[in-house]
């Protein structure tokens, strides 16, 4: 895996500049209680990696999140990514943390949605209705700030699904569980949308079931 971010993904930055998950329009209760597939809850899983305890690994391809335990584990945890044209991969870290996120959309997402018809507002504080959800891990590389997150949202039905313009979104309840456990600093691999290398890099060998009802 290089530890260069992908070039589409310093295009998909540059160019394009859509930053975050998709607005998420206020949900009803019945809607917001929808879990995704029984393939995306949180399960300790054995697994196999070179890389080191608290490492974050994330493929885009098969939608999950790996927060490597050591010992030939992992939690592992269902994911929604980018729409294609917009997969990146690289090796960054978690630049910084934040409960109940405020979000800023980029004046080219308002202009965007402007011509669409729909209002977006220049701030949104933190909250259930937030498109960044209960927390955020902001994604940095060489000390700066790539524009893209790992994040809670509050459409938990679109995990496993390409629903958001580049980020890693996650259900409320399991982005609270990796926020506890990732630390700033902590080491975040991407794998892009076409997997590859995602072989060498890691095996994931299944549900380790001791492991999921007594340390889930």
């Amino acid at each position: 895996m290089s530890n260069r971010i992908s070039r589409r993904f310093m295009l998909t930055a540059g160019a394009s500049a859509i930053l975050l998950a998709p607005l998420a329009e206020p949900a009803s209760a019945q809607t917001q209680s929808k879990k995704p597939k029984s393939k995306y809850w949180r399960k300790k899983v054995r697994f196999q990696t070179k890389e080191k305890p608290g490492t974050i690994i994330v493929d885009t391809n098969t939608k999950y999140l790996y927060y490597v335990e050591g010992n030939n584990r992992a939690t592992r945890y269902g994911v929604g990514v980018g729409r294609e044209g917009f997969g990146w991969s690289g090796t960054v870290k978690v630049g910084r943390k934040a409960e109940w996120p405020s979000w800023r959309p980029p004046a080219s997402m308002i202009a965007r949605e402007r011509r669409k018809g729909r209002k977006l507002p220049a701030y949104m504080k933190g909250g259930p209705n937030n498109p960044l959800g209960a927390r955020a891990l902001y994604l940095y590389r060489g000390g700066r700030d790539t524009i893209f997150r790992i994040h809670g949202t509050n459409q938990p039905w679109t995990i496993g699904q390409n629903m958001s313009s580049g980020c890693i979104r996650m259900m409320n309840k399991d982005v609270e569980h990796l926020y506890k456990r990732a630390d700033v600093g902590s080491k975040v691999i991407v794998i892009g949308p076409s997997g590859r290398g995602a072989d060498k890099l890691y095996t994931d060998r299944g549900q380790d079931l001791l492991g999921t009802i007594f340390g889930g």
